[in-house]
C-alpha cells in the first residue's frame, strides 16, 4: 500500500473516530435527566443539580488527561494511546448502562472524562501525517465530524431513548467498540521510533499553556471574551434537556431533534457561511460583535420563551452566534508571532476547558434553585438569563479591547521562554 493510500486510510478514521465519538456523546444528552431521575428518585428540578456535577466530574478529568495522553503517546506512540482510549470509553458507556446507583454514573464520566481527551493525540496524529499546507484542510475534516456527530447523535439517542433511558448507553458503547476493531486494522504508527521522548510529568501540565497568555498582553482581553462567551455557553449542554422538559413537557425525541438543529444550524454557519458572512460584515470585529448581540439575544429568547416552537426561534440566532469563537480566535493570531500561534491555541483550548468545569455546575445550580418548589422567585431560565448576561459582559470586554490599537505580529514577542520548556501536549 502507498504512502498517500495510507494516509488517507489513517485520516478517514481520525475523522470516524471524532465522528463516531461525538455520535456516542449526544446519544446520551436526550436520557441523561432520565436516568438520573432513574437512580436518584428525585425530580427534574434535583436531577438537574447532579447533572451539573457529572459535567464538573467529566470536564476536571478531561482537563488532566488531554495533555498526559499526548505526553504518553510521544513516549509511546499515537495509535496504541488511541486505540486504547477508545477501547475504554466504550467499556465506560457500558458501565454507565448497567450503574446501579448514581455513584456509578459519576465513575462513568469520570472515565469518560480521561478516555475522551483522545482528542489530543487524534490531533497529533493527524499533524504527523499533514503536510504543512494540508493540515488546515485535515483539521478542518475534524471540525466537520464533530459537527456532524452533534448532528446525529441526540436525534439518535432521542429515538433510542424510547425504548428506556439506558438503551443509547449501550449503543454509544458498540459504537466505540466496533470502532476500536476498524481502528485496529486500518490505522498504522504515525510517530517513528527515533522521533519519540520519554515521559515528563512537568511537561503534562496543563497550566502551563494557560499562563503562556500573559506573556502577550494585547491578546489577554481578547481571551477573557472568549472565556466568559464559553462560560455562557455551557447552560445549552447542561440544561437544555432539563429545561425543555420542565416547561414544555418535551420527550426524549423532542429533545433529540432540537440539538440537532441547533448542530446543523452551527454546522452550516461555521462550515459554509464563514467566509462569506464575515466579508459581507466587514471583518472579524464586526462580525464577533454581531455574533455576540446575536448569542444574548438568543439567551433570553430560550428564558422567557412560553411556547416550545420558540425555542427553535432562539436557536436559529447561532447562524450568527456560531462565528464568534473563530472570528475573535483569527483576530487574537493576528497579534501574535507565527512562532507562537500553537502555543496561542493551546492557551485557548485551557480557557475553554476551564468554562466547563466552571460552568455546568453553576448552570444547573441556578435551574434547580430557581425552578424548585423552594424557589425564592420562580424563574426557570434563570441559566439562559445568567448566559446572556455573561455574553454582554463579554461584548462590553470585546468593544474595549477592538479600540486598542493593533500590534504587528512581527513585533510581538514572547516575555518568556518557560513556556516552551514545559509545554506538554505536541
Amino acid at each position: 500500500m502507498t504512502q498517500t493510500k495510507i494516509s488517507r486510510s489513517a485520516v478517514f478514521f481520525i475523522f470516524m473516530t471524532v465522528l463516531l465519538d461525538t455520535i456516542g456523546f449526544g446519544i446520551i444528552l436526550p436520557v441523561l435527566p432520565g436516568l438520573i431521575m432513574e437512580l436518584t428518585g428525585k425530580g427534574l428540578s434535583a436531577a438537574a443539580i447532579y447533572g451539573g456535577w457529572l459535567w464538573f466530574v467529566f470536564a476536571v478529568l478531561q482537563f488532566f488527561c488531554a495533555p498526559l495522553l499526548g505526553n504518553l503517546s510521544d513516549q509511546y506512540g499515537r495509535r496504541p494511546v488511541i486505540l486504547f482510549s477508545l477501547f475504554a470509553l466504550g467499556l465506560d458507556y457500558l458501565v454507565m448502562g448497567l450503574a446501579p446507583t448514581i455513584a456509578w454514573l459519576f465513575v462513568g464520566r469520570a472515565v469518560a472524562g480521561m478516555a475522551g481527551a483522545s482528542y489530543t493525540p487524534a490531533y497529533a496524529y493527524l499533524a504527523d501525517i499533514s503536510p504543512p499546507e494540508k493540515r488546515a484542510q485535515n483539521f478542518g475534516l475534524v471540525g466537520a465530524a464533530f459537527g456532524m456527530g452533534f448532528i446525529l447523535g441526540p436525534a439518535i439517542g432521542g429515538v433510542l431513548g424510547e425504548l428506556g433511558p439506558r438503551a443509547p448507553f449501550f449503543a454509544a458503547a458498540g459504537i466505540a467498540l466496533v470502532n476500536v476493531v476498524f481502528g485496529y486494522f486500518v490505522l498504522p504508527e504515525s510517530l517513528a521510533r527515533e522521533s519519540r521522548r520519554p515521559f515528563s510529568i512537568a511537561r503534562a501540565n496543563p497550566l502551563g499553556t494557560l499562563l503562556q497568555l500573559r506573556n502577550y498582553p494585547v491578546v489577554v482581553g481578547l481571551a477573557g471574551v472568549l472565556f466568559l462567551w464559553q462560560l455562557g455557553i455551557q447552560s445549552l449542554p447542561s440544561t437544555w434537556s432539563f429545561y425543555t422538559m420542565f416547561r414544555f413537557g418535551w420527550s426524549k425525541a423532542a429533545i433529540g431533534y432540537s440539538l440537532a438543529f441547533a448542530g446543523l444550524i452551527m454546522a452550516i454557519s461555521q462550515g459554509v457561511l464563514t467566509r462569506v458572512l464575515i466579508s459581507r460584515l466587514n471583518g472579524e470585529r464586526r462580525t464577533a460583535m454581531a455574533g455576540l448581540l446575536f448569542g444574548a439575544g438568543g439567551y433570553l429568547t430560550y428564558a422567557f420563551a412560553t411556547q416550545g416552537w420558540m425555542m427553535y426561534a432562539g436557536l436559529l440566532s447561532w447562524f450568527l452566534a456560531a462565528l464568534v469563537y473563530p472570528s475573535v480566535n483569527a483576530l487574537m493570531s493576528q497579534q501574535i508571532p507565527s512562532s507562537a500561534q500553537g502555543e496561542l491555541q493551546g492557551g485557548l483550548a485551557s480557557l475553554n476547558s476551564l468554562s466547563s468545569i466552571v460552568g455546568p455546575p453553576m448552570m444547573t445550580q441556578l435551574f434547580g434553585h430557581f425552578s424548585g418548589g423552594t424557589a425564592p422567585i420562580y424563574l426557570p431560565g434563570a441559566a439562559f438569563i445568567c448566559s446572556a448576561g455573561l455574553t454582554t459582559t463579554s461584548l462590553l470586554l470585546f468593544v474595549r479591547a477592538a479600540r486598542a490599537q493593533a500590534v504587528r505580529p512581527e513585533a510581538l514577542q514572547p516575555a518568556t521562554n518557560e513556556f516552551q520548556e514545559v509545554q506538554a501536549a505536541p
